[in-house]
């Protein structure tokens, strides 16, 4: 059986920034106040790789381009239907699910950034917000702590249903987007493609 010719869909930058957006993102998760110091230089990586992917999506090649994956809300709800009834058309690139995702991904990782930054600058008086004025223990300090808590914990719940959706689609394709966010490539033809 030959085997399908494959076309190159993730540049080099967009796989970088994917796979070290998730070892920043979780070691900041998981060391908060005990490691403080890792915590807020994997924050600054987080929050240095979500400019660089929204400058990306401006600039970047054909399929790392928000005019190539952001869909409207009417299309993204008809795409979700048809997946979950297991009738979705492939994409080359992010599907409207995954797009809306991407769109989702960065707002809760940019305000999980600055509400983190706003906190080291109150309790810490340090970093690039340490004008901020607030004192430990007052109003500023808790808004901005369950702030960041709460969407550091959504962004886990986004990821959580990106990996679900990213094995449904991967099943239902029967491609792995694994492995093409690692290699860069994906099959060319398919039924329906782009």
């Amino acid at each position: 059986m030959p085997q399908p010719e494959m076309i190159k869909v993730w540049d080099p930058l967009v796989r970088l920034f994917h796979w070290l957006l998730v070892l920043a993102f979780f070691i900041a998760y998981f060391t908060e106040d005990d490691l403080l110091s890792p915590h807020v230089w994997a924050g600054y990586i987080v929050l240095g790789l979500v400019l660089f992917r929204i400058l990306w999506g401006f600039v970047g090649p054909q399929y790392a381009r928000f005019s190539n994956f952001v869909y409207s809300f009417d299309t993204i709800k008809r795409y979700t239907r048809d997946t979950l009834a297991f009738r979705a058309r492939r994409y080359l690139g992010h599907n409207p699910a995954g797009g809306a995702m991407i769109v989702l991904l960065i707002v809760s990782l940019l305000l999980t950034s600055f509400t983190g930054l706003a906190i080291y600058g109150v309790e810490e008086k340090a970093g690039p917000l340490a004008f901020m004025p607030g004192h430990p223990g007052g109003f500023w300090e808790e808004a901005f702590e369950e702030t960041h808590e709460f969407f550091a914990n959504f962004t886990v719940f986004l990821v959580v249903v990106h990996v679900s959706g990213v094995i449904f689609e991967s099943m239902l394709h029967r491609e792995s987007l694994v492995k093409a966010m690692f290699t860069g490539y994906k099959r060319a033809e398919s039924n329906n493609s782009d």
